[in-house]
């Protein structure tokens, strides 16, 4: 009976940590925000994406980017770029 009960606090114990790291782990929407920049600014064929980007020259895009430009590619550069729905739909994508 004892160690029955020991096992049981213990296995109760365990979960209680499971649940509490996994609550940390969850990422803010400023990660996701920046995780989605990241794989659109790393999806982007070219090397001018966004205007804060460097050309081949080493100069900076600015005008020259794809997120200054109309039409074809709209890369997501800044936090403003990205949208709660947009933070959901990675929420549901990646479990997390």
């Amino acid at each position: 009976m004892k160690k029955t009960a020991i096992s049981l606090l213990a296995t109760l114990a365990l979960v209680c940590c499971i649940d509490a790291v996994a609550k940390e782990a969850r990422l803010t929407d400023a990660a996701v925000a920046q995780r989605l920049i990241e794989e659109s600014i790393s999806s982007y064929p070219g090397n001018c994406p966004c205007p804060y980007n460097a050309a081949r020259n080493g100069s900076r895009c600015g005008k020259r980017s794809a997120y200054n430009r109309g039409g074809g590619y709209a890369p997501l550069c800044f936090k403003e770029d990205v949208d709660k729905e947009m933070v959901e739909e990675y929420r549901r994508q990646n479990k997390g």
